[in-house]
């Protein structure tokens, strides 16, 4: 893309090339990273006993947030000092370091290092005897299809996708609505906004780790508080006055919340509901639903914003805001539908 932006600049391309271009590859570029969560956490699931995967897989979840405040700052000075088509070359940078990560320090399973598998390391059960490579395939086409048929998973995927609704709500539309219904200036909205993912970490991080163990491995109540939580602090974002402390407060509440939820629903819930085996296809469910969602908020903030202006030439938030708040309410009611059913992630 950086070099695309060069050759727009050098090479005279007109701007329908150009956007195109931007288009076509960014499209392969979400792709590509839409590919990175499922077989991360298939690893985690291969490599951490039950008792403390949420503990890792908070950790695993921070970098969505660690990810965003890197991203922030030094792309941000890349482009501030050398053009903003360094940005896309400094994270394609970025993605190479990402890459010599993965090939040198993860690896695929405990068996391909002469261990037993975790669940004998970690005396979940007894070893059994070896699947030959044909049986184990087998095994895991036939539990990757019992995933499609668990109504569980597809109750996390919907719930999921009205969370990144609300999440994406305020990553994409904060700093314009601080601006325009609050009477901010760019630099103090985008101030207030970048409050969000930095406690996130927090949330990630402990959440995980409080619910492995002061709840032994049961994520619905912590799930439901922050569901709870994310909904009173868009809330108040929304709703609230200009004043910056209600505002700041409002995305230090949300990041907490979010920062658990993005943890849980679309991946620690979801795989707990599942085999080992089987734990990449759920993810995969959930994402799908999450994504899909997030473009879906997009295209209805838009229509609503645009259908509703003020006498005075401005946006009307009244009804976006209440699109974002019902989803971020319905996000944390739909997962008591499987408050009573058991997982079987330890199969």
């Amino acid at each position: 893309m950086g070099l695309l932006g060069i050759g727009a600049v050098d090479g005279g391309l007109s701007n329908s090339i150009l956007f195109l271009g931007f288009a076509a590859y960014w499209a392969v570029n979400g792709w590509a990273q839409s590919m990175g969560a499922p077989p991360s956490i298939v690893g985690l699931s291969r490599w951490f006993p039950l008792r403390i995967r949420g503990t890792y897989y908070g950790f695993f979840s921070a970098s969505h947030n660690i990810g965003e405040a890197l991203s922030f700052l030094f792309v941000g000075m890349l482009v501030a000092s050398a053009g903003w088509k360094w940005g896309f070359f400094g994270a394609a940078l970025a993605g190479v370091l990402g890459v010599l990560i993965i090939l040198f320090l993860l690896h695929d399973t405990p068996e391909s290092k002469g261990l037993p598998p975790i669940e004998v390391l970690s005396g979940e059960k007894e070893e059994e005897e070896t699947l030959s490579p044909a049986e184990k395939r087998a095994l895991t086409a036939r539990m990757q299809k019992e995933v499609i048929k668990n109504p569980g998973i597809w109750i996390l995927a919907l719930a999921s996708a009205f969370m990144y609704m609300s999440r994406y709500a305020i990553n994409e539309w904060g700093i314009i609505f601080l601006q325009e219904a609050k009477g901010y200036d760019l630099a103090g909205a985008a101030a207030i906004i970048a409050v969000n993912p930095v406690f996130g970490v927090i949330g990630t991080v402990v959440s995980g780790w409080l619910t492995d163990y002061a709840f032994k491995g049961d994520r619905k109540y912590t799930a439901f508080v922050a569901g709870i939580l994310e909904s009173v602090a868009l809330g108040l974002f929304l709703f609230g006055g200009p004043q910056k402390w209600i505002n700041i407060l409002a995305m230090v509440l949300f990041g907490i919340a979010i920062g658990v939820l993005i943890s849980f629903l679309p991946g620690l819930m979801a795989v707990d509901l599942v085999p080992r085996e089987a734990s990449g296809a759920a993810v995969g469910i959930t994402g799908i639903a999450s994504y899909a969602a997030a473009g879906i908020q997009m295209v209805v903030t838009g229509l609503l914003l645009d259908n509703h202006i003020t006498a005075s030439g401005v946006h009307d938030y009244t009804y976006v805001s209440w699109f974002w708040l019902g989803s971020a309410v319905i996000s944390f009611l739909l997962p008591i539908l499987i408050w009573k059913k058991r997982g079987n992630a330890e199969r």
